[in-house]
Protein backbone atom coordinates (compact mmCIF):
# COMPACT_ATOMS: atom_id res chain seq x y z
CA UNK A 1 0.00 0.00 0.00
CA UNK A 2 1.32 3.46 -0.84
CA UNK A 3 2.31 5.90 1.88
CA UNK A 4 -0.16 8.53 0.71
CA UNK A 5 1.00 11.33 2.97
CA UNK A 6 4.75 10.93 2.69
CA UNK A 7 6.79 13.14 0.38
CA UNK A 8 10.30 11.70 0.15
CA UNK A 9 13.17 14.04 -0.76
CA UNK A 10 16.59 12.55 -1.43
CA UNK A 11 19.81 13.99 -2.81
CA UNK A 12 23.43 14.83 -2.17
CA UNK A 13 24.69 17.02 0.67
CA UNK A 14 24.21 20.68 -0.19
CA UNK A 15 21.65 20.09 -2.95
CA UNK A 16 18.97 22.09 -1.14
CA UNK A 17 17.00 19.27 0.48
CA UNK A 18 16.53 20.92 3.87
CA UNK A 19 15.33 24.27 2.53
CA UNK A 20 12.92 22.64 0.11
CA UNK A 21 11.61 20.13 2.65
CA UNK A 22 10.93 22.77 5.31
CA UNK A 23 9.23 25.13 2.82
CA UNK A 24 7.23 22.28 1.32
CA UNK A 25 6.12 21.06 4.75
CA UNK A 26 4.72 24.52 5.46
CA UNK A 27 2.89 24.51 2.14
CA UNK A 28 1.27 21.09 2.48
CA UNK A 29 0.80 21.26 6.27
CA UNK A 30 2.78 18.14 7.09
CA UNK A 31 5.60 17.62 9.62
CA UNK A 32 9.15 18.10 8.39
CA UNK A 33 11.66 15.35 9.20
CA UNK A 34 15.33 16.02 8.47
CA UNK A 35 16.75 12.54 8.92
CA UNK A 36 20.30 13.84 8.57
CA UNK A 37 19.95 15.47 11.98
CA UNK A 38 19.42 12.04 13.49
CA UNK A 39 22.78 10.79 12.28
CA UNK A 40 24.35 14.11 13.24
CA UNK A 41 22.94 13.77 16.77
CA UNK A 42 24.54 10.36 17.15
CA UNK A 43 27.81 11.76 15.77
CA UNK A 44 27.72 14.71 18.18
CA UNK A 45 26.98 12.33 21.06
CA UNK A 46 29.95 10.17 20.05
CA UNK A 47 32.19 13.24 20.01
CA UNK A 48 30.91 14.35 23.43
CA UNK A 49 31.58 10.91 24.89
CA UNK A 50 34.85 10.16 23.15
CA UNK A 51 33.41 7.20 21.22
CA UNK A 52 35.17 6.14 18.03
CA UNK A 53 33.11 6.17 14.84
CA UNK A 54 34.40 2.62 14.25
CA UNK A 55 33.02 1.26 17.54
CA UNK A 56 29.60 0.00 16.49
CA UNK A 57 28.68 -1.47 19.88
CA UNK A 58 29.43 1.80 21.70
CA UNK A 59 27.52 3.76 19.07
CA UNK A 60 24.52 1.45 19.51
CA UNK A 61 24.66 2.14 23.25
CA UNK A 62 24.65 5.88 22.55
CA UNK A 63 21.80 5.66 20.08
CA UNK A 64 19.48 4.29 22.76
CA UNK A 65 20.06 7.48 24.74
CA UNK A 66 18.77 9.73 21.95
CA UNK A 67 15.19 10.97 21.88
CA UNK A 68 13.60 12.11 18.60
CA UNK A 69 10.24 13.88 18.59
CA UNK A 70 8.16 16.20 16.43
CA UNK A 71 7.71 19.66 17.90
CA UNK A 72 7.17 23.32 17.16
CA UNK A 73 4.78 24.67 14.56
CA UNK A 74 4.70 25.88 10.94
CA UNK A 75 5.93 23.29 10.38
CA UNK A 76 6.16 20.74 13.15
CA UNK A 77 9.61 19.27 12.75
CA UNK A 78 12.15 16.84 14.10
CA UNK A 79 13.62 17.76 17.47
CA UNK A 80 16.56 16.01 19.11
CA UNK A 81 16.47 16.20 22.89
CA UNK A 82 19.62 17.80 24.28
CA UNK A 83 20.87 19.30 21.01
CA UNK A 84 20.22 22.41 18.97
CA UNK A 85 20.71 22.53 15.21
CA UNK A 86 23.86 24.65 15.46
CA UNK A 87 25.57 21.94 17.52
CA UNK A 88 24.69 19.41 14.84
CA UNK A 89 26.22 21.34 11.94
CA UNK A 90 29.72 21.98 13.28
CA UNK A 91 32.70 21.15 11.05
CA UNK A 92 33.68 18.36 13.45
CA UNK A 93 30.28 16.70 13.07
CA UNK A 94 30.37 17.28 9.31
CA UNK A 95 33.69 15.45 9.05
CA UNK A 96 32.49 12.40 10.99
CA UNK A 97 28.79 11.94 10.25
CA UNK A 98 29.22 9.79 7.14
CA UNK A 99 31.54 7.44 9.01
CA UNK A 100 29.00 7.05 11.81
CA UNK A 101 26.12 6.60 9.36
CA UNK A 102 27.87 3.90 7.32
CA UNK A 103 27.14 1.09 9.79
CA UNK A 104 24.19 -1.10 8.68
CA UNK A 105 22.95 -1.74 12.23
CA UNK A 106 22.79 1.98 12.95
CA UNK A 107 21.00 2.71 9.69
CA UNK A 108 18.47 -0.06 10.36
CA UNK A 109 17.71 1.39 13.82
CA UNK A 110 17.32 4.88 12.39
CA UNK A 111 15.06 3.64 9.60
CA UNK A 112 12.60 2.19 12.12
CA UNK A 113 12.44 5.47 14.03
CA UNK A 114 11.99 7.38 10.77
CA UNK A 115 9.07 5.16 9.77
CA UNK A 116 7.39 5.87 13.10
CA UNK A 117 7.95 9.61 12.73
CA UNK A 118 6.39 9.57 9.26
CA UNK A 119 3.57 7.14 10.00
CA UNK A 120 0.89 9.85 9.91
CA UNK A 121 2.44 11.74 7.01
CA UNK A 122 5.54 13.87 6.62
CA UNK A 123 7.88 15.62 4.26
CA UNK A 124 11.00 13.58 4.92
CA UNK A 125 14.46 14.24 3.55
CA UNK A 126 17.65 12.26 3.54
CA UNK A 127 19.76 9.90 1.46
CA UNK A 128 17.61 6.75 1.33
CA UNK A 129 14.08 7.89 2.10
CA UNK A 130 12.48 6.98 -1.22
CA UNK A 131 14.51 3.81 -1.65
CA UNK A 132 14.48 2.24 1.84
CA UNK A 133 12.47 4.13 4.46
CA UNK A 134 9.33 4.87 2.42
CA UNK A 135 9.76 3.16 -0.96
CA UNK A 136 6.01 3.56 -1.60
CA UNK A 137 5.89 7.29 -0.86
CA UNK A 138 3.30 8.88 -3.07
CA UNK A 139 5.82 11.51 -4.25
CA UNK A 140 9.57 10.94 -4.46
CA UNK A 141 11.86 13.83 -5.39
CA UNK A 142 15.61 13.66 -5.93
CA UNK A 143 17.64 16.88 -5.85
CA UNK A 144 20.81 17.06 -7.91
CA UNK A 145 23.32 19.89 -8.36
CA UNK A 146 26.95 20.29 -9.44
CA UNK A 147 29.43 20.33 -6.57
CA UNK A 148 30.28 24.01 -7.17
CA UNK A 149 26.65 25.01 -6.72
CA UNK A 150 26.42 22.90 -3.56
CA UNK A 151 29.54 24.55 -2.14
CA UNK A 152 28.07 28.00 -2.86
CA UNK A 153 24.85 27.05 -1.10
CA UNK A 154 26.62 25.68 1.96
CA UNK A 155 28.86 28.78 2.12
CA UNK A 156 25.77 31.02 2.30
CA UNK A 157 24.24 28.79 4.98
CA UNK A 158 27.35 28.52 7.17
CA UNK A 159 28.91 31.94 7.42
CA UNK A 160 31.40 30.77 10.04
CA UNK A 161 33.18 28.59 7.44
CA UNK A 162 35.01 29.69 4.31
CA UNK A 163 34.37 28.30 0.80
CA UNK A 164 37.67 26.41 0.65
CA UNK A 165 36.95 24.66 3.93
CA UNK A 166 33.40 23.84 2.85
CA UNK A 167 34.60 22.56 -0.54
CA UNK A 168 37.05 20.19 1.15
CA UNK A 169 34.40 19.00 3.62
CA UNK A 170 31.85 18.44 0.86
CA UNK A 171 34.31 16.49 -1.30
CA UNK A 172 35.18 14.24 1.63
CA UNK A 173 31.50 13.87 2.53
CA UNK A 174 30.59 12.92 -1.05
CA UNK A 175 33.31 10.26 -1.11
CA UNK A 176 32.18 8.74 2.19
CA UNK A 177 28.47 8.97 1.36
CA UNK A 178 29.04 7.23 -1.96
CA UNK A 179 30.29 4.13 -0.12
CA UNK A 180 27.10 3.95 1.98
CA UNK A 181 24.47 5.35 -0.38
CA UNK A 182 25.61 5.91 -3.96
CA UNK A 183 23.95 9.11 -5.26
CA UNK A 184 21.32 7.40 -7.41
CA UNK A 185 17.68 8.51 -7.60
CA UNK A 186 15.28 5.98 -6.07
CA UNK A 187 12.97 4.06 -8.39
CA UNK A 188 10.12 6.34 -9.38
CA UNK A 189 11.78 9.54 -8.17
CA UNK A 190 11.54 12.78 -10.13
CA UNK A 191 14.90 14.52 -10.46
CA UNK A 192 15.11 18.28 -9.92
CA UNK A 193 18.41 19.93 -10.88
CA UNK A 194 18.76 22.74 -8.34
CA UNK A 195 22.09 24.01 -9.68
CA UNK A 196 20.53 27.06 -11.31
CA UNK A 197 17.45 27.36 -9.08
CA UNK A 198 17.04 29.49 -5.97
CA UNK A 199 14.91 28.25 -3.08
CA UNK A 200 11.70 29.86 -4.37
CA UNK A 201 12.12 28.37 -7.84
CA UNK A 202 12.89 24.97 -6.37
CA UNK A 203 9.73 25.14 -4.24
CA UNK A 204 7.61 26.17 -7.24
CA UNK A 205 9.01 23.28 -9.26
CA UNK A 206 8.32 20.80 -6.47
CA UNK A 207 4.75 22.04 -5.95
CA UNK A 208 4.00 21.79 -9.67
CA UNK A 209 5.23 18.19 -9.67
CA UNK A 210 3.17 17.34 -6.59
CA UNK A 211 0.09 18.89 -8.20
CA UNK A 212 0.70 16.66 -11.20
CA UNK A 213 1.25 13.42 -9.29
CA UNK A 214 -0.60 13.86 -5.98
CA UNK A 215 -2.81 16.96 -6.11
CA UNK A 216 -4.67 15.89 -2.97
CA UNK A 217 -1.59 16.84 -0.92
CA UNK A 218 -1.68 20.52 -1.89
CA UNK A 219 -4.34 22.61 -0.08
Amino acid sequence: MSDHKVIAIDGAAGSGKSTLARNLARTVHLPYVNTGLMYRALTASAIRNGVSDDDVEALIDLIHGLTFTLGGSDPRELKVEGFNERELTTPEVERSVSRVARHPRIRAWMHEVQRRLGANGAVMEGRDIGSVVFPDAVVKLYLAAPRGARVDRRTRERLREGPDEIAAELEARDDLDARTNPPTPPTGAIVIDTGSLDSDATLRTAISLILEHAPELVP
